[in-house]
């Protein structure tokens, strides 16, 4: 579907800017003719002195009210994107990056690095946001699409054999891998989490909470993209530990049991295992336990605290918008930290 900012009229003759807002969208004005003049600095048809057009002359060719414009102008000074000059009027102050930021899926912790992302960003920076859930060929024609139009981009890969292909058309230089290394290649930007020896050594840090139970349960799903490489590495301290461990694929054959401590990877297992231990009238830490990966801003509140397995997604989204700033080179590895709540 095309946004509505996308279908409004936006020209520019000889440096004199021209707008007309869409009656129909539903995106207010202000709005529209904020981000008209945003997507003209960042392709370049305004730049860095450009005079924009008065209050006067943009209300009458546009048929805007004077309110509207005003708040249009005061929103992009706001940015720092627009100065007001006392006799003179309204000028560009500095160009307008523009920032491609390709996630998986937007769940709870995503959304705390989007927001951490943003948050850090200065405000000429816009940031446009797409998912690729995983899809092969929803990936390739959303990187395709992209090409040529950002400052920078930073994509949250998958496993797939075909993904770096894709990569390779982006411009090395403006490229940043997140979240999984996977297919980056040498001396690729990149900040990223280790999903195998990491999550050794936060199952090493609570062995005296783990041996408390007589097995490990790992929940690993069919439907899950986590790498597999972190339940490898649960398996191996198992076996550094004399710890009984088991692999459960398909949920609907877990039957939680007394004396068991369950590690599970996706929130929607979470969820299940609490209302079977609600049926069964389990209490955690008493009766069984729970850990699990990546931390929500919730699970500190579920059931007086989920214990969990997580990277600091608020960190991997300072540095991302460090790299989206400044094109710095990264190779950042952000810790992965066991917390531990009530539920071991």
């Amino acid at each position: 579907m095309q946004n509505g900012s996308e279908q409004m009229i936006c020209t520019l003759f000889m440096k004199t800017f021209s707008f007309k807002p869409n009656l129909d969208s539903g995106i207010s004005k202000v709005n529209q003719l904020v981000d008209a003049i945003l997507r003209s600095i960042n392709i370049k048809m305004l730049r860095e002195g450009d005079a924009l057009p008065s209050v006067n002359d943009l209300m009458k060719e546009s048929g805007l009210s004077r309110d509207t414009v005003f708040k249009s102008y005061a929103e992009l000074k706001r940015r720092g994107v627009v100065e007001a000059i006392p006799n003179r009027g309204y000028f560009v102050t500095r160009s307008q990056k523009k920032v491609f930021l390709f996630l998986d899926t937007f769940k709870a912790y995503k959304e705390v690095l989007y927001n951490s992302f943003k948050q850090n960003l200065p405000r000429n920076v816009m940031v446009e946001i797409n998912f690729h859930h995983y899809n092969f060929d929803l990936f390739e024609s959303i990187i395709r699409n992209s090409i040529g139009k950002f400052n920078s981009y930073i994509i949250m890969n998958f496993n797939h054999p075909d993904i770096p292909n894709i990569i390779r058309e982006i411009d090395p230089d403006k490229l940043l891998l997140i979240d999984w290394q996977i297919h980056s290649e040498l001396n690729q930007p990149k900040v990223y989490q280790d999903f195998g020896e990491s999550v050794y050594r936060c199952l090493e840090s609570g062995s005296n909470l783990l041996q408390n139970y007589s097995e490990l349960v790992c929940v690993y799903p069919e439907y899950t993209f986590h790498p597999f490489e972190s339940v490898e590495n649960v398996g191996r301290f198992c076996d550094d530990h004399n710890l009984k461990f088991t692999i459960i694929y398909n949920i609907e054959e877990l039957d939680i049991e007394h004396g068991k401590v369950y590690l599970v990877f996706e929130d929607i297992d979470l969820a299940a295992i609490l209302e079977q231990a609600n049926l069964k009238r389990f209490k955690l830490r008493k009766d069984f336990g729970i850990l699990s990966y990546n931390d929500t801003p919730m699970k500190k509140f579920i059931s007086d605290g989920i214990s969990v397995i997580s990277t600091d997604f608020k960190l991997m989204g300072q540095k991302a918008a460090e790299y989206a700033v400044s094109g710095a080179k990264l190779d950042f590895l952000v810790p992965t930290e066991l917390i531990i709540r009530d539920s071991l």
